[in-house]
């Protein structure tokens, strides 16, 4: 079964970006050892070094009781790395699964601007209008290509890279429900974390 995962500190602080980070590895591993397969579609950085807000991850042949290992809200347990004296030891984010099916767009739902490309260090312009901006009125989005001096070409490559950038913002759309119903929700859902891990080792804690 295929799933998009993803894993959010939602409004934790820099403690809460250290675990995704480190979680993010430790659940890449986990889909390996199930025989699945696993790819990154995105990862948002954190506020320091080798930390992550959010990481976003299809995960494709492994079982539904995998994912029920993982979904909810988890937890760490241990001293800030960052602020000394911070005395919080909690830090919580959260992993939810998405059932996710493209929408299937086709040139028929953008529109069309033609306009002349600049040559080879933008020294020369063509005298036709072989450039192509496509745009997406729904979602604002637009693209430009002009990689071809012929306009058709073109077309098919900006119709290429918005779809790319559609499925890229059906995904965004979809995570920010997930991470709003949990923020909005946390002192139920984390109070009940399903994984909880423990200390600088990052041991996992049976619950």
């Amino acid at each position: 079964m295929e799933r998009i995962i993803h894993i959010t500190s939602g409004r934790g602080p820099a403690e809460c970006c250290l675990f995704v980070a480190r979680l993010l590895k430790e659940f890449l591993k986990a889909v390996d050892r199930e025989g699945g397969k696993a790819e990154v579609l995105n990862r948002e950085t954190g506020p320091l070094n080798g930390t992550l807000m959010s990481a976003m991850v299809r995960v494709s042949k492994v079982s539904e009781s995998f994912y029920q290992q993982w979904e909810g809200s988890l937890l760490w347990i241990c001293k800030s790395p960052y602020r000394r004296f911070h005395k919080r030891k909690n830090w919580y984010i959260g992993v939810f699964g998405m059932e996710y099916k493209p929408n299937k767009w086709s040139s028929k739902d953008f529109t069309f601007q033609t306009l002349r490309a600049s040559g080879p260090g933008g020294q020369h312009v063509n005298k036709t209008e072989s450039a192509v901006r496509a745009l997406h009125a729904q979602s604002g989005l637009s693209v430009l290509a002009s990689d071809s001096r012929s306009q058709y070409q073109n077309k098919q490559l900006a119709v290429e890279r918005l779809q790319h950038k559609l499925y890229e913002w059906e995904l965004e759309q979809l995570s920010r429900q997930k991470v709003e119903g949990w923020n909005n929700h946390n002192n139920l859902e984390r109070g009940n974390p399903i994984r909880i891990y423990e200390g600088d080792k990052f041991l996992v804690k049976k619950r």
